[in-house]
């Protein structure tokens, strides 16, 4: 996701999303460990958009 669908989501919705690509990013490190994904990169681009939704709903608790 990009950082401008974030700025558009209302919190309810980011949480949803945040706990949804959580879930993801442990399946994808689960599968990854047992045999080798195709594009290993993918965990990566997980990895950043958790916390750009993360570092998002700080920023909307602390105003």
């Amino acid at each position: 996701m990009k950082q401008s669908e974030i700025k558009e989501l209302s919190v309810a919705e980011l949480q949803e999303k945040l706990a949804g690509f959580k879930k993801n990013y442990t399946d994808l490190k689960m599968a990854h460990a047992i045999s080798p994904l195709e594009n290993p990169l993918q965990l990566k681009a997980i990895r950043k958009t958790v916390a750009r939704i993360a570092t998002e709903l700080t920023g909307r608790a602390a105003q």
